[in-house]
């Protein structure tokens, strides 16, 4: 029988979970906020648009009447070739970020973000607006791909789910705070400025993403596979700085177990097409691309984009759909700082397989509601209606967040970037296929289009019942034996040290500069 002893600085592991390694430093929380700046970026950019199409000044300008398929079907032009952007973006992502790094990459995105933004904000034609909301869609759909990848990268396991949920929690309060504005801005005597102004400040969070660019750190992680292995070790010192670990040993254990991890799965020029050669690796892609299409059939983002058009729908009129939007965007996000709070306790898996079926009862009630008072004049009738809507945008969230922190955490290093652009390239195609034509369909089918949602929600369910495994507190580099990769390195419980190495003598793991001593892992063959 081969027994694993561990030779660690300081002593044998802990037994205590809320050690070193599970730490948040100050350093770390300030560099994810900073980050959260190109989420926030991505939801008030995304939502500026929304917001202007419940703008009269917005359809006076374009000569657009509301209501009428024609204006449907241009609306859901724009939102299509929107996202046709961002899924281009999000390819580009994977390549650019694994090129310059995470954080030059991020400064690229926000240079589109900047472009893209300032030209919609001037568009003065239809055909200007939906080839600037392209551009503006390649520099949205970048940064909310670097914005998981960063964020995982530097967080420890123990937090990794909060952490990578403040992805979720940043771009919804771009779409919160980019509502309200538009609620005021709804009362300018200036047509144009009604629906311009939110637009155009747009680009104020991709500025300042610009301007921290330069100070932000490279993620340990992707220093480690570029073999800056110096610069990695001495910023996974100061994310783990604590003072009750004179030795380091986190940082140390964590530090071993990156390099060895990639040194074990690193391959030179890595594309997509390599990742779907590799089993452990198209699987998990595959299942990323298809969590993230799925959110899409929630009907989630085909209600948010068109919600002031459903209000007038309802019999909601003048400033009031911009209202209830900015209400239901300020409920959606309240809920996502909630359900981050505990996903790392409860789990990614079990959230999602609760909202999914909820969802689907929520969506049939909501078709049911609609059938019955859609075209009458019962207030109670289209107050359900309504009041189901934000019943839906409610029960998404324990959707919605766990998705984005699932398909953040579970591709190795060396195809991070790129297995997060496939994800987002499938949540982008899910977009472009369910809320493009949701604006027509609302308008022609009515209720039944939720009953469609419904469907796809129940089968959604099943799939990922079957074939998403649960990623709660492991480390990153572990996460590869879910998806049957061989893990040559195990943390301890506490994070202090080495439980195993999968070679048969010892080996030295880690010898820094900073100090004499030396973590070794020995493996004695016991009959």
């Amino acid at each position: 029988m081969q027994q694993i002893s561990v030779l660690q600085l300081g002593g044998n592991p802990s037994p205590d979970l809320t050690v070193n390694m599970i730490k948040l430093t100050l350093y770390s929380i300030g560099v994810c906020l900073v980050i959260c700046v190109g989420g926030f970026t991505y939801g008030f950019g995304f939502a500026s648009f929304v917001t202007s199409m419940g703008q009269p000044g917005f359809y006076e300008y374009f000569d657009l009447q509301p209501g009428t398929a024609y204006t449907a079907s241009i609306l859901g032009a724009v939102n299509a070739l929107y996202y046709f952007g961002a899924a281009v973006g999000a390819l580009l992502q994977g390549y650019v970020a694994d090129w310059l790094g995470r954080r030059l990459a991020l400064a690229v995105a926000a240079g589109f973000s900047l472009v893209g933004g300032s030209l919609a904000a001037g568009a003065v034609n239809v055909p200007m607006l939906i080839t600037v909301r392209i551009l503006h869609g390649i520099g949205l759909g970048m940064i909310i791909c670097l914005v998981p990848v960063y964020l995982t990268e530097i967080s420890p396991a123990k937090w990794r789910g909060f952490i990578a949920g403040l992805t979720t929690l940043s771009f919804s309060m771009g779409y919160v705070i980019c509502s309200w504005i538009a609620v005021g801005t709804y009362f300018s005597k200036n047509l144009t400025l009604q629906w311009r102004l939110p637009l155009a400040l747009a680009v104020a969070p991709a500025v300042i993403v610009l301007l921290a660019t330069p100070f932000l750190p490279e993620t340990p992680r992707y220093l480690v596979f570029r073999g800056r292995l110096d610069e990695a070790w001495a910023l996974l010192q100061r994310i783990h700085h604590d003072p009750s670990d004179a030795q380091e040993a986190a940082a140390k254990a964590e530090y071993t177990q990156i390099v060895k991890q990639v040194e074990y799965e690193k391959e030179v020029n890595v594309g997509l097409i390599q990742i779907f050669k590799k089993p452990s690796w198209r699987k998990r892609a595959l299942l990323a691309m298809g969590v993230q299409f799925a959110s899409h059939c929630t009907g989630v983002n085909g209600i948010a984009a068109y919600l002031p058009m459903l209000m007038s729908s309802l019999g909601v009129s003048g400033v009031m759909p911009l209202v209830l939007y900015g209400l239901y965007v300020t409920i959606g996000t309240s809920l996502v700082a909630v359900v981050i709070s505990f996903v790392d306790k409860v789990g990614r898996r079990r959230l999602i397989l609760i909202g999914y079926p909820l969802l689907a009862l929520v969506l049939l009630t909501e078709a049911l509601l609609q059938w019955k008072y859609l075209h009458s004049d019962n207030r109670g009738g289209l107050a359900a209606c309504i009041l189901f809507i934000f019943i839906h945008i409610v029960i998404y969230q324990a959707v919605d967040a766990p998705t984005f922190v699932w398909c953040a955490e579970i591709f190795p290093t060396v195809i991070r970037a790129k297995g997060i652009s496939l994800s987002f390239f499938g949540y982008f195609v899910g977009a472009i296929t369910f809320t493009t034509p949701s604006g027509v369909a609302f308008k022609e089918i009515g209720y039944r289009m939720y009953l469609l949602y419904m469907g796809l929600c129940l089968i959604a369910f099943i799939i990922f019942y079957f074939y998403v495994p649960e990623t709660k507190q492991v480390p990153m580099e572990e996460l590869g034996a879910l998806f049957g990769d061989e893990v040559v390195v195990h943390l301890t419980a506490d994070g202090r040290g080495i439980v195993e190495e999968q070679v048969d003598k010892a080996v030295q793991i880690v010898d820094t500069k900073e100090t004499d001593s030396t973590v070794f892992v020995t493996h004695d063959e016991k009959a």
